[in-house]
């Protein structure tokens, strides 16, 4: 199939997965709790080093050339624990409102959150994965300077594609995380194809919405500067509120396309049917 045959269908996905958000709105909760959570998870790290430090920044300085790098890389380990634990709750929750929408049924957000609170420990597993990966990589590119930023930006790139499927691997296989990475990663080196075009769609709905953003912020700056400013930050997050919610439900249909589930808008007129390609 051809690149741009690819692109068109990657396009096509997309469309239909911003379909699936008009008509379940709700799925846009998972974003913002996610969002909200990491705010303030950060915040309350910022808070507490900043506090531990005696607001002295030398002093994180100074446990770093004293050979202390063993705390931070450790409260660096903390933190990605965190992040990636809220990050992939509440993208299970979306993933399985999801899912029950390609089954006919209408979700609610409470469902959601109760199906990711059964799974607790597959999450809090995958998220101790995540959290040594992130570590290692911060300690490569830290030792090893510009080599170490381009294995890292390599390594980034691979492990991204090797855990597309992970999150909902991980919400209904029982595998553990090694496994998770090792299915995950086996589905697309066997079946690659619209994946890559549909991150692409997603990537090109990011670049127009911002020209839409800028154009209509250009014109209220010129009429109220507040107004426009105002206006300019609350449409970006929708932005990125809308997009990372329609990804995440293009995972949902895929895996389920792949496991032969219902993939409700996507299964009709075959979209799904070319969305991977067998290798050859």
């Amino acid at each position: 199939m051809r690149i741009f045959d690819r692109l068109s269908n990657g396009w096509k996905f997309g469309m239909t997965s911003l379909q699936i958000i008009k008509e379940n709105k709700s799925l846009l909760l998972f974003p913002v709790m996610s969002t909200v959570a990491l705010i303030f998870v950060t915040l309350s790290f910022a808070g507490g080093a900043f506090a531990a430090m005696g607001l002295e920044v030398d002093n994180i300085l100074d446990n770093v050339a004293g050979g202390n790098e063993w705390v931070i890389y450790t409260v660096v380990f903390v933190y990605y624990l965190v992040n990636y634990f809220v990050i992939v709750f509440f993208n299970m929750g979306l993933i399985h409102c999801a899912r029950l929408i390609f089954d006919g049924k209408k979700p609610t957000v409470t469902d959601g959150l109760h199906y990711s609170t059964s799974r607790l420990n597959a999450i809090l597993s995958w998220a101790l994965l995540a959290a040594t990966v992130g570590v290692v990589l911060q300690i490569l590119e830290d030792k090893l300077g510009k080599v170490g930023q381009l294995v890292v930006s390599l390594v980034g790139i691979a492990w991204s594609i090797a855990t597309f499927f992970a999150v909902p691997i991980i919400a209904y296989e029982d595998v553990t995380p090694i496994e998770a990475v090792k299915r995950s990663g086996a589905m697309m080196r066997e079946k690659w194809g619209e994946a890559v075009g549909a991150n692409f769609s997603f990537g090109a709905f990011f670049i127009l919405g911002y020209l839409i953003i800028i154009a209509g912020g250009i014109f209220l700056l010129t009429i109220q500067p507040v107004v426009g400013i105002v206006t300019m930050v609350l449409a970006a997050l929708l932005l990125h509120t809308v997009i990372a919610a329609a990804k995440t439900v293009f995972v949902a249909a895929a895996y389920n396309h792949l496991n032969d589930r219902p993939a409700g808008r996507f299964d009709q007129g075959d979209v799904l049917d070319n969305i991977f390609l067998e290798k050859r």
